[in-house]
């Protein structure tokens, strides 16, 4: 597995950075009662809302007391900011299990393409809190400098990489400008809804990858850089 790498960009980490460190270290969740608690917070979520919700609603959720929920997650803040890192971190899991199944680099970025826009706008949490409480998760997205592009570029560069350095793509290949573009167009899809193209339909998207993002996976020819 990539070792996570170091995020130039000053202040503390955002979410998603925390969440693609502990899917690229596989860190554990070792505190059941954390876990429970989580669990039961990201159902009190799904299916009321954020702003709707309470701190003493996840405790009665979770079958413990509002004290045990205070001593782990001290603010509503802290607690939605963990359930929305941990469906981060699920979302960097299934991307690598998803191209775990393709054989070839081209059909891996299909599927990475496909899960990627799958797994977001399918995620109770992650794709309601975007459609109907933007103020939750959007800032956090475009409103940071850049940092939540750069956090998945890198993520998707490492992927390259590693195909690099299996002979699978050319030594040439400009991977950060690859896996630059790569995420801006699946970011656009999410933020924009298309006239043209159902990101719903998984057939229709992979076409779309094969048709605009595999031939990315070539370097320019001479002359043409």
């Amino acid at each position: 597995m990539e070792p996570a790498p170091p995020f130039p960009a000053p202040g503390p980490e955002s979410l998603l950075e925390r969440a693609y460190t502990d899917a690229v270290e596989q860190a554990d969740e070792l505190d059941e009662a954390r876990a429970r608690v989580l669990d039961a917070a990201y159902e009190q979520f799904c299916r009321m809302g954020v702003q709707r919700s309470t701190m003493e609603d996840v405790a009665r959720r979770a079958g413990v007391s509002r004290i045990t929920v205070y001593r782990r997650f001290t603010t509503k803040d802290a607690l939605v900011e963990q359930v929305v890192r941990r469906e981060f971190r699920r979302y960097f899991d299934r991307f690598l299990a998803d191209i775990a199944r393709a054989e070839t680099v081209a059909d891996r970025v299909v599927l990475g393409f496909v899960s990627s826009l799958r797994t977001i706008r399918g995620n109770p949490l992650i794709g309601g809190l975007i459609a109907a409480e933007p103020d939750m998760v959007v800032p956090s997205m475009i409103g940071d400098g850049g940092r939540f592009v750069a956090t998945v570029r890198w993520f998707v560069a490492g992927q390259l990489r590693r195909e690099q350095r299996a002979g699978n793509v050319s030594a040439d290949l400009d991977v950060d400008s690859v896996a630059e573009m790569m995420v801006r167009i699946s970011a656009s899809f999410l933020a924009i809804p298309s006239l043209l193209v159902d990101i719903d339909d998984d057939d229709q998207v992979a076409a779309l990858a094969r048709r605009f993002l595999v031939p990315m996976l070539e370097p320019p020819a001479p002359g043409h850089s």
